[in-house]
């Protein structure tokens, strides 16, 4: 069992939205893993201002956020930022995933949130996350 905090940023213009991504996830998305703390960010400037500072885990991006949405900042960061943390996309409907593809996004979350998958989901970018510390 891990003690080892995860920073999850999640970004979207709509609070409710912020908050259904982080209820979903919950706060221990599984137990090898420890707890999360949440950073919540309603502009890009937010997102870039917080992933600039560093120590952010994962990011969880709104694909539906206003005026620049999380799938074309999830490829802008993928494309311009070194060691760029993992990228979890919330798009709107199931065949918006090939969407989360072009993005190059880690993974996707699709909503109406599962609060099974969200949780199992964002665990498993975190476990590949931390795999090159543990055998490097």
């Amino acid at each position: 069992m891990s003690t080892q905090t995860s920073k999850i940023l999640v970004f979207s213009h709509r609070p409710e939205v912020r908050e259904a991504i982080i209820t979903a996830v919950g706060r221990r998305p599984a137990p090898d893993l420890g707890r999360v703390s949440y950073l919540e960010a309603g502009t890009v400037a937010d997102v870039l201002y917080e992933v600039d500072q560093g120590g952010v885990d994962l990011l969880i991006l709104d694909g539906e956020a206003q005026p620049t949405g999380g799938l074309g900042l999830a490829r802008q960061f993928k494309n311009e930022i070194i060691d760029c943390p993992p990228i979890v996309v919330a798009v709107r409907r199931r065949d918006d995933r090939w969407l989360a593809t072009w993005s190059q996004a880690d993974a996707v979350l699709v909503h109406p949130l599962d609060p099974l998958a969200a949780a199992e989901t964002v665990a498993e970018v975190l476990r590949a996350r931390r795999l090159p510390a543990v055998h490097g």
